[in-house]
């Protein structure tokens, strides 16, 4: 393992079940797992609702990359997984309100499922500083 790897941790239980961090930073390279509109209760913010589930997504990560230093303007790089690629515009409003100056480069991908029925979404981030 590097000896400038910093694995950062949100405390979810999937990460020890599952052997992940939320993200790791290799020198100045931040990289997130795949985020999904989960609160720090544990419950999906805004069931069927696409913009409100990449907002609670976008804000998850931005509490990650605040534990390796960084922020959101370091961002690189995002891909998400949507459930329905016909709410595109949902999830592409609520992506240009916080990466609309910063502009990485962005990939959307539509998936059969992620892990619960009520996700729509799921994005993972790439950074650097």
């Amino acid at each position: 393992m590097p000896q400038d790897r910093q694995n950062i941790s949100s405390g979810a239980k999937w990460e020890d079940i599952v052997g992940y961090s939320r993200a790791v930073r290799v020198g100045n390279r931040i990289y997130l797992t795949g985020t999904t509109a989960i609160n720090e209760s544990g419950q999906i913010v805004g069931v069927n609702d696409g913009y409100a589930q990449t907002v609670q997504a976008i804000r998850n990560i931005e509490r990650a990359l605040k534990q390796a230093g960084a922020t959101l303007e370091n961002v690189v790089r995002t891909r998400m997984f949507v459930t329905d690629i016909k709410r595109w515009e949902e999830y592409g409003r609520a992506h240009r309100e916080f990466f609309g100056a910063v502009r990485p480069c962005a990939t959307m991908v539509e998936v059969r499922a992620l892990i619960d029925p009520e996700m729509l979404i799921e994005i993972e981030v790439e950074a650097e500083l």
